[in-house]
């Protein structure tokens, strides 16, 4: 019984996916080294056909655990094989024992475990989920891809209907259980279906490679609040868009990502009242373009970023006339866990609403957790962290 709760257990997909990821990784940073890799786009390229299909990795747990005992019998392989070149007596049994490990093992099908590579796959956006990428990619998306993808991201813009291909909505595979890399390079070189009729176009001679980056930021911001408007929660981890954070403490301004370790409240001012001062929290109070500034304590911090409340709102799903008031729960690590609508005055566990597919609102309170609302929404996001794989997807094992 344990070793099957240990075979089927998430510990064990997460532990697959990094094994695999290290290794293409790993081998990318030699072949780059050794000059087979060379640059594209300012990034070393994949040079093989295809990659290991980690997405599938990471929604299949049994695919996963098939791998990783199919892994288990190579390694055990490689062992015996090592033992009966150590050892003359009874060799060729060891040897046998090896190649019958090998054959035995279940091997998973190639076309479950390999999918197609570009040569950007393994590129990483250097933007940082910037707020300024974020609004720089949602206008975009406006002018390039709403007319087939929807101004909302449904999918359902006034061109698709022409095209040989519906659409997908940004808030399925197609963004979120791909490679940012993958997405890269789909948008500078567009897609062709099986029949090599083109289904989307590519924007390599229109985009430069900092917009491609940052139409992807504005692409996963409004996936985010469509999520939130479809499932009343962010289906995936969403980042917090980072910003200039200027702090009431006398320290220098910097920005919002170099606060990890801590957790943030961040409220949208405009008017609505800021929350007292809690100690398990740093708030963070976004200034509302145009308004007059927010009445801060001494231990507030204040981004003023025109483009952070634009970032901001769309994560949430709300205009942003209708933003004022909203707050955001972050994590330690920096994800976007709680969301509260304007005029929300109390906590409680169930509003996480970016959680590991393990947890529940129901969780028991982490021993010492205070027993308020809020006290016990602190306690399950710190016991449910978010995971994030090396290809720029985020998943919850």
């Amino acid at each position: 019984m344990a070793a099957d709760g240990l075979l089927s257990g998430p510990g064990l997909q997460n532990a697959v996916l990094t094994l695999a990821q290290s290794a293409e990784t790993g081998s990318l940073h030699v072949l780059h080294a050794l000059g087979l890799a060379p640059d594209v786009d300012g990034q070393p390229a994949w040079p093989f056909a295809s990659r290991i299909a980690t997405e599938t990795l990471g929604i299949d747990a049994g695919l996963a655990r098939q791998l990783a005992v199919t892994l288990a019998c190579v390694a055990l392989a490689l062992l015996l094989a090592a033992w009966g070149v150590a050892r003359r007596r009874a060799r060729l049994a060891t040897w046998g024992a090896a190649l019958a490990l090998v054959l035995l093992a279940p091997w998973p099908a190639r076309s479950l475990i390999l999918t197609g590579a570009q040569a950007t796959s393994f590129h990483r956006s250097p933007t940082g989920f910037d707020a300024g990428s974020v609004a720089r990619g949602l206008a975009l998306y406006q002018s390039h891809c709403a007319a087939c993808h929807g101004a909302d991201g449904s999918g359902e813009g006034p061109l698709a209907a022409s095209l040989p291909t519906w659409p997908p909505r940004l808030g399925g595979e197609l963004l979120w259980h791909r490679a940012e890399g993958d997405l890269f390079g789909t948008i500078l070189w567009g897609m062709r279906d099986r029949h090599g009729t083109r289904t989307m176009p590519g924007f390599a001679g229109t985009l430069a490679d900092a917009e491609v980056w940052a139409l992807i930021d504005g692409m996963k911001a409004l996936a985010a609040g469509a999520s939130i408007h479809a499932e009343s929660a962010w289906v995936e981890p969403v980042r917090a868009p980072d910003a200039l954070v200027q702090c009431n403490d006398g320290s220098p301004d910097r920005r919002l990502s170099t606060l990890r370790r801590e957790r943030l409240r961040i409220v949208a001012g405009g008017g609505a009242a800021i929350p007292a001062a809690d100690p398990r929290l740093v708030t963070v109070v976004l200034e509302a373009p145009g308004a007059a500034p927010p009445a801060l304590s001494s231990s507030d911090c204040v981004i003023r970023d025109a483009a952070a409340w634009a970032a901001y709102a769309q994560v949430s799903g709300a205009s942003v006339d209708r933003f004022a008031g909203t707050q955001f729960l972050v994590d330690r690590d920096g994800w976007l866990r709680a969301y509260g609508p304007p005029g929300k005055t109390a906590w409680s566990r169930g509003d996480l609403v970016c959680r590991s597919t393990r947890a529940s609102p129901t969780t028991a309170t982490a021993a010492g957790a205070s027993h308020d609302g809020l006290g016990d929404l602190i306690a399950a996001l710190d016991a449910d962290p978010v995971r994030s794989n090396a290809l720029g997807l985020a998943h919850a094992p």
